[in-house]
């Protein structure tokens, strides 16, 4: 077998000409009779004892054909993207060619192959970045949220009020009839809380403990059970007790409850200051990086090939395949459930591919340009980190992960930092924080 011809196509697609000699071609074809012959009857003979030559005058020459090209295929390509040299990125597309000389058989395989990446100024970028700031009033949410998180309940005996928590018994009828998913018991319910149907809480304020009551509703046009949508329903209720709730006093006492290291209150507000501003610099950080990327791959040119883009859609389909069996799902009943084909759910993630092949080749390149290495010492580190995170041994780790995968990932993550680091952040405009829901603040 031989490499004839190589030839560069658009979108970074490379066309091998591979030519495979007759006695290279008979002797897969023998592999292929020995290995399917054994299944084939022919009359005369008992079954797969019938010679090759008496099966393809049967059943035609190109009886073992297919099997044949299966079994040459891997070997000539192999070959001929060694002799190419050049790095597949996805399947090849193949057709036959012309028969080649005395007999032989001619692959045309097309495959896609990275790009060539051009970039534009990649050092010193502008992008946005958000100023961290913790006003007090951010801190005084905090506390009442941690208030509501060791508030107690206590039963009352009087009507209930709006945030009171009752606990009741219902049944929900339509047109008299009553409907499945619509009784329940000692149901706890917050009222105020939004949880239920539009109407259906407020009827129940004013109600104590022992009373009864017709709560009339009206299901949402847009509700999610459509033999429900739009109609009247009529919920019968008895309500069992009536709770309120009471808030703890933010105090030093209450700092101590909720910390394990606050003395006072005022420690308490400088702990949920510094961990807000920890948590809105790692944010803002992140969106830094992500506006940096944005402008290095607005200006890259690169011919990607279509395989890049559909791989990496198989990527995030499998990662969100596994996130929801986790949850007890397949895949295919998440399309059912949303009434989806797989290629309507697979376009969903198209942008998002996209963007990720893009800023992989983007940080690929930059790594390339600027040299980074990363040397046995990295890769030692770098298992050893991922060991301590996923709770394994090394030798597991590194069975895993290849070091090949793992130093491109490195490069990756340096030639990151080598932007961030480079790039040169300027403050938001007023009107592009309003857009964002913050409050307006001129640039500086």
């Amino acid at each position: 077998m031989e490499l004839k011809k190589t030839e560069k196509l658009e979108h970074s697609v490379v066309s091998l000409t591979i030519e495979i000699t007759k006695d290279e071609f008979e002797a897969a074809k023998d592999k292929a009779f020995k290995k399917a012959g054994k299944n084939i009857t022919v009359p005369g003979f008992r079954k797969g004892k019938a010679p090759r030559k008496m099966i393809e005058k049967l059943y035609g020459e190109g009886v073992f054909f297919e099997e044949a090209f299966n079994i040459v295929y891997p070997e000539a390509m192999d070959m001929a993207v060694k002799e190419a040299g050049i790095e597949p990125v996805g399947r090849a597309d193949v057709d036959l060619g012309e028969d080649a000389p005395e007999g032989g058989l001619s692959i045309i395989a097309k495959v896609p192959v990275e790009p060539e990446v051009e970039l534009g100024e990649y050092k010193g970028v502008e992008a946005e970045k958000e100023t961290v700031k913790v006003p007090a009033a951010d801190v005084k949410a905090e506390l009442n949220r941690l208030a509501e998180r060791n508030a107690r309940t206590e039963t009352v005996d009087r009507k209930a009020k709006k945030n009171d928590t009752v606990d009741i018994d219902f049944e929900g009828f339509v047109d008299g009839v009553a409907f499945e998913g619509g009784k329940a018991e000692h149901h706890e319910l917050t009222l105020g809380s939004g949880s239920f149907i539009p109407g259906f809480e407020d009827q129940l304020i004013g109600c104590k403990a022992g009373d009864e009551k017709d709560v009339v509703v009206t299901f949402p046009a847009e509700y999610h059970a459509k033999e429900l949508a739009g109609k009247e329903a009529v919920f019968k209720c008895k309500v069992h007790k009536v709770e309120q709730t009471i808030l703890p006093e933010i105090d030093d006492e209450f700092a101590k409850d909720v910390s394990e290291t606050c003395e006072t209150l005022e420690d308490l507000k400088k702990e949920i200051t510094e961990r807000l501003k920890t948590e809105r610099q790692t944010a803002a950080d992140h969106d830094f990086e992500e506006k940096v990327l944005d402008a290095v791959i607005a200006n890259m040119k690169a011919d990607i090939p279509e395989a890049m883009f559909e791989s990496q859609i198989d990527s995030i389909v499998q990662d969100f395949g596994y996130r929801i069996q986790m949850q007890g799902m397949q895949l295919e009943q998440y399309l059912k459930m949303n009434n989806m084909d797989v290629q309507t759910f697979r376009g969903l993630f198209r942008e998002q591919a996209e963007r990720q092949v893009k800023v992989r080749l983007a940080l690929q390149k930059v790594a390339a340009l600027e040299n980074i290495a990363i040397s046995d010492k990295d890769l030692d580190e770098e298992y050893g980190k991922l060991a301590e995170q996923y709770g394994m041994e090394v030798d597991k780790i590194k069975a895993a992960v290849g070091a090949d995968a793992l130093t491109g990932d490195l490069k990756i993550s340096r030639a990151l930092e080598l932007l961030t680091k480079n790039a040169k952040a300027k403050k938001k405009t007023a009107s592009k924080k309003k857009a964002d829901g913050g409050e307006g603040e001129s640039e500086e």
